[in-house]
């Protein structure tokens, strides 16, 4: 599958849709990229917790292995820290192409037939999936806004409806992203039809 490059990555990624060099596709383009770059700024804003999630970790593991001093509230700010930089990151992550592939038929594939498998796992696969994650992450937000849920021990962190408000916004940013690749990838067979038809 190909995606655009992030901004400010280095182009001539083989994985990247060639740039607009004429009318076809610019506006899909201009779109996806305003897309890309909200997205972007959300998740490069977002990795700097990974620094307070480090201070803190490290904070605890000193304190119980040579202190013996246990924190339930620096246990749950842990987990809290983790579920924010895993899924307000998610969504760039797939636009700056650093997740996982599996990829068995892709590399074969000319790029207008790596761009139409990419637009149909968006279509058929991500965009769908993220719509469910995010009905129902809303829903789990919102079950738990509405009895003010907090940690079930008496020392922890309250508000735990808070942080379940990350996952329903997570989501989303995975959903725009999708939505940003799709475009991109058909602006992308747009402009290789103009050059042929050229």
């Amino acid at each position: 599958m190909t995606q655009p490059a992030p901004p400010g990555a280095a182009s001539g990624s083989t994985d990247n849709p060639p740039p607009a060099t004429g009318p076809a596709g610019t506006g899909l383009d201009r779109l996806a990229d305003a897309l890309a770059r909200f997205v972007a700024v959300v998740g490069r804003t977002a990795a700097w917790v990974v620094v307070l999630l480090c201070v803190i970790t490290v904070f605890d593991v000193i304190t119980r292995r040579f202190f013996v001093l246990g924190s339930i509230v620096l246990q749950e700010l842990e987990w809290y820290l983790h579920t924010v930089l895993f899924m307000l990151t998610i969504g760039f992550g797939y636009i700056a192409n650093t997740h996982v592939r599996v990829d068995l038929i892709r590399e074969k594939l000319k790029p207008k037939h790596q761009s139409v498998l990419e637009i149909f796992g968006c279509l058929l696969f991500l965009l769908p999936f993220g719509i469910v994650l995010l009905y129902f992450s809303w829903d789990l937000f919102m079950r738990s806004f509405a009895v003010g849920e907090s940690s079930p021990h008496a020392a922890g962190l309250p508000y735990r409806w808070m942080i379940k408000a990350v996952l329903p916004v997570g989501f989303a940013l995975l959903l725009i992203a999708g939505i940003s690749i799709t475009l991109k990838n058909i602006a992308a067979i747009r402009r290789r039809g103009a050059d042929d038809a050229s």
